[in-house]
């Protein structure tokens, strides 16, 4: 496990599209998940400490941005073969037992977290409304261990912002979590 950051936000930078299969059977391309206010796309997966440590404060804030209009996408550019808990079947199970509230699917080929430029799991992209990038910090305090409860919501209060501006915060932290697990890198 190779701990990174992800790097400072790139402002306005624009969404790429995309079209990934779900676990619930749909694909789902931007148009498809984007909010009237913005939209959140995450990169995780299921057997890093680091996005155990914050799903269900994701599930929580997906929640609460929902009602502000801004849409979110879970997606899994892990290489299954190297990390079998990261599986679509597994990426199923998780999305059920947690009951996700946003599209969760696979990006087998790896080119959506390339073309993000996506370094670690988690890692959170927010745009706004004319999806440009506005934040890309943490969620919070959490590292491999769940914050304390009460902690700053970064990503909400960021995404709070952007839908009620169009304008993230200047001053954002980065998110920290394991690699993003390469095909071909052991």
């Amino acid at each position: 496990m190779v701990r990174m950051e992800t790097p400072v936000c790139d402002f306005g930078w624009p969404a790429p599209d995309f079209s990934l299969p779900g676990v619930d059977g749909k694909t789902y391309t931007l148009k498809d998940v984007a909010g009237p206010n913005g939209l959140l796309v995450m990169f995780i997966c299921n057997h890093c400490p680091y996005v155990k440590a914050v799903i269900r404060r994701i599930v929580r804030d997906v929640n609460d941005l929902k009602a502000l209009g801004v849409g979110a996408i879970a997606i899994m550019s892990n290489d299954p073969a190297e990390y079998p808990e990261d599986s679509f079947e597994n990426m199923k199970r998780v999305a059920a037992e947690l009951v996700f509230p946003m599209p969760y699917v696979l990006d087998e080929s790896q080119a959506v977290a390339k073309a993000y430029g996506a370094v670690c799991t988690p890692d959170f992209f927010g745009f706004n409304g004319r999806l440009e990038l506005q934040y890309r910090g943490r969620l919070d305090e959490s590292r491999k261990e769940t914050a304390p409860e009460g902690v700053r919501r970064d990503l909400f209060e960021a995404m709070k912002r952007v839908a009620e501006t169009g304008l993230g915060p200047r001053e954002q932290i980065p998110s920290m979590g394991c690699s993003i697990k390469w095909r071909g890198e052991a």
